[in-house]
């Protein structure tokens, strides 16, 4: 069984999830070379859209994502990655996911605290 990179561009959506407790922190996209860099390396490689080049999430912050489970939806085309997340957040906004925004009465709502300072770690 092969993933499906040419359906999407070369690009395979990755939703990371807490391991532990199973929120989702994140959404980022893996080609093949950030795939493999991450089953080798077992922290989470993804390629950057906007900069075209791959990045390892916690290159400048240090909030890395240590891999516990790598999963594939029925089409080849999406992953699921289970993560240890080592810091205290995922977000560069400070938050612990990138998910802390709710649609509450009509407008976006905070709905979580930030984790850590952005400003002291980028």
């Amino acid at each position: 069984m092969e993933l499906d990179f040419d359906k999407a561009g070369g690009l395979l959506p990755a939703v990371v999830q807490d391991w532990r407790d199973g929120r989702v922190l994140m959404l980022g996209f893996m080609n093949a070379e950030a795939f493999h860099k991450t089953l080798e390396t077992g922290f989470v490689t993804f390629y950057s859209r906007s900069r075209n080049k791959l990045w390892t999430k916690g290159e400048s912050s240090g909030h890395r994502l240590a891999v516990k489970a790598v999963q594939t939806d029925c089409d080849n085309d999406a992953l699921l990655v289970q993560v240890e997340a080592l810091g205290p957040g995922v977000c560069h906004n400070g938050y612990r996911s990138c998910f802390y925004r709710t649609w509450e009465g009509g407008s976006w709502r905070v709905t979580e605290p930030q984790t850590y300072d952005p400003g002291k770690v980028y």
